[in-house]
């Protein structure tokens, strides 16, 4: 009888601790190989041409090894869990995790490349037991990082409800993403995931309802983009943060709740990275590159993500997007009153915010506002707007951005009220599709 896997996981792991204990490196690894054997037979069926071929002509006996194979994928993944956690740093070149490696991988590259793949349970178990045998090999898996990322990016467009592969290609770009040399990689990557058909499709709240691990994955790939990639590759991927932009301000109209604060929470993620940038001094030319980027994007993108962030102040599930969607209005507001006295006023000022507020709630079908409501609305929002601006920048100066003491100020106070009084207002609104 088989363990359920939350089972199979513990005892898994108790046997990785004992393993790990072992003094005698050459013995670990051959502990680890026949704990790991069956696994590494059962993906082997599957993945063998003449063998799989057979297994298909029976149905249930195909599924049969697909499960055992993703079983011990999952295995190998729990594996590389507790390697990650518990073996000492200083192990040598080629103590264990190397030499789980050189067996993983090459099993696994087949697997991608096969038929099979299409499964989505296998798809899964073979993402997870990948990000885990990356978080726990971290710089030693660089060498392969080329073949794997194109993996996971042309999986994700063969199989585009699979969404497992974005989740491990944001997985890779944590580890790896300082790194500058893999900057056209990464790009590229963003550019296939920004491309694909389901990603292009999200352009209602329906649809992004109707698909929310692709829009959490999908956004949350995003997220690491910016977060762990260098000054240099930010600064060139400014139509990548374009599209991905607008795509997050659709889906935080979404009533999915996960879908729409996982969109929302990237544009909180670009807006805080961006004003990073620009409260940095202007010093090398990547500097100077990255904050123009910054600002060319949100000029562009801007508009579309304040009328998007009205809308998902309406309904019945409005309240729950208040506080993000005052932080990112408040960011918004703060770029503005730090764009206000440099060279890009022209792309960017209270003026042109003021504007965006304004089309925002004029362009609600009359049954959504009362008469005159957008007139009193803006003048007063806008008043909020510059006092949380100041206690945002206020607060990144004094360090207090990571406790969220932007939104303790008067000015963050005052605007989140103003929100949630209008998201109360409009509760009984009908949803924008």
């Amino acid at each position: 009888m088989k363990l359920p896997l939350e089972d199979e996981d513990e005892v898994v792991g108790a046997i990785t601790l004992i393993f790990c204990s072992i003094p005698d490196k050459k013995l670990m690894s051959n502990l680890f190989a026949r704990l790991l054997c069956p696994s590494y037979e059962n993906i082997g069926k599957v993945i063998d041409e003449d063998h799989g071929h057979t297994l298909r002509q029976n149905p249930s006996t195909y599924m049969e090894s697909i499960n055992s194979a993703a079983r011990g994928l999952h295995r190998i993944g729990t594996v590389f869990s507790y390697l990650a956690i518990h073996l000492s740093t200083s192990l040598d070149p080629d103590g264990s995790v190397v030499a789980l490696l050189e067996l993983f991988w090459p099993m696994l590259e087949k697997l991608f490349l096969s038929e099979h793949i299409e499964s989505a349970n296998l798809s899964a178990a073979a993402c997870r037991a990948l990000g885990l045998a990356i978080q726990a090999s971290g710089e030693k898996f660089g060498t392969l990082l080329p073949k794997v990322l194109d993996s996971m990016s042309i999986n994700f467009m063969s199989f585009q409800s699979h969404e497992c592969y974005m989740k491990t290609a944001a997985v890779i770009i944590e580890e790896f993403g300082v790194k500058e040399e893999y900057g056209p990689l990464f790009m590229r990557t963003f550019e296939r995931f920004s491309s694909s058909t389901s990603v292009m499709a999200l352009t209602s709240s329906y649809i992004c309802d109707q698909e929310p691990d692709v829009v959490e994955a999908y956004t949350n790939f995003a997220s690491a983009y910016v977060r762990s990639c260098s000054k240099e590759v930010l600064a060139a991927s400014g139509s990548l943060f374009e599209v991905s932009l607008q795509k997050a301000g659709i889906c935080s109209t979404a009533l999915h709740r996960g879908a729409a604060l996982s969109a929302m929470s990237y544009v909180t993620c670009f807006l805080e990275v961006g004003l990073a940038l620009l409260l940095e001094p202007e010093g090398s030319t990547s500097e100077r590159s990255v904050q123009d980027m910054v600002i060319r994007v949100i000029s562009i993108s801007g508009e579309g993500l304040v009328s998007n962030l009205v809308y998902a102040l309406l309904g019945v599930s409005a309240v729950s997007r208040v506080h993000k969607s005052a932080t990112i209005l408040q960011q918004l507001a703060a770029m503005c009153s730090l764009s206000e006295i440099t060279k890009w006023k022209a792309v960017l000022c209270w003026e042109i915010l003021h504007r965006w507020l304004y089309s925002a709630l004029q362009t609600l079908p009359a049954e959504y506002l009362k008469p005159g409501e957008a007139e009193s609305l803006v003048p007063i929002w806008l008043k909020a707007l510059v006092a949380a601006a100041s206690d945002y920048l206020q607060s990144r100066q004094s360090g207090e951005i990571s406790s969220h003491g932007h939104m303790q100020g008067k000015g963050g106070i005052l605007l989140k009220r103003l929100l949630r009084e209008f998201a109360d207002n409009h509760r009984n609104s009908p949803n924008l599709t």
